[in-house]
């Protein structure tokens, strides 16, 4: 069964007193806006509709929570880097987010979306930089691989790989595609680790169950 897959909403928090007490562990999914986080996020729990998409950046503008069917949390954060957004409310969503990631201890880790053509933006290693301190895993979908050749988009994850190892040991990348759900199994795979679950491969999902004597 899909790690994500039956995720339903949970609850929306504006301010960091209206988030939920740790009720299980949580995967925080980031990105700027328009990298196309919330496309990801629907990919991965298989629903078009759980996360807005939007063409307009900046949309997502609080932390949604969302259950699992094991008990755990993805968390959708706010787009950062949309610059029409007015400042007091850019500096909200900072503090926000930076509070959150920085402070929250059923936090598990945090998966960081990077449009695979622009990946680690000044925005973007400002978000590594705040989890840096945690100690917690990174782990980064380089979103719309589609949109590259597939050397180009080998050359651009070693790249973003070399430029993660600056930071930690347990920050990784893969390439990663929504419109042609390409990479899921392998986020999944990461990320059931960090919640102690064995995802099964498609090679193992496909095999006949072994019939008794």
């Amino acid at each position: 069964m899909s790690l994500f897959r039956g995720a339903t909403f949970y609850i929306t928090a504006h301010h960091l007193t209206d988030l939920p007490p740790p009720l299980g562990p949580e995967i925080a999914f980031a990105g700027r806006s328009n990298a196309g986080k919330s496309s990801a996020i629907n990919t991965l729990v298989d629903h078009n509709r759980l996360a807005f998409v939007s063409k307009t950046p900046g949309r997502t503008q609080q932390i949604n929570f969302f259950s699992l069917p094991g008990g755990a949390y993805l968390v959708d954060l706010p787009g950062y880097g949309y610059a029409k957004v007015q400042r007091e409310l850019r500096t909200h969503w900072e503090q926000l987010l930076s509070t959150y990631l920085q402070t929250r201890g059923s936090l598990f880790g945090m998966v960081l979306i990077m449009d695979a053509r622009h990946p680690l933006t000044p925005l973007d290693r400002q978000m590594l930089n705040w989890f840096a301190s945690t100690g917690k895993p990174v782990h980064v979908l380089l979103s719309k691989a589609d949109k590259l050749s597939r050397q180009e988009g080998l050359k651009t994850l070693r790249a973003v790989q070399a430029g993660l190892h600056e930071y930690a040991d347990n920050y990784t990348a893969q390439l990663f595609s929504s419109s042609k759900k390409h990479g899921m199994e392998e986020a999944e795979e990461v990320i059931g680790r960090w919640l102690g679950i064995k995802q099964e491969s498609k090679k193992e999902r496909r095999k006949p169950p072994v019939k008794g004597d």
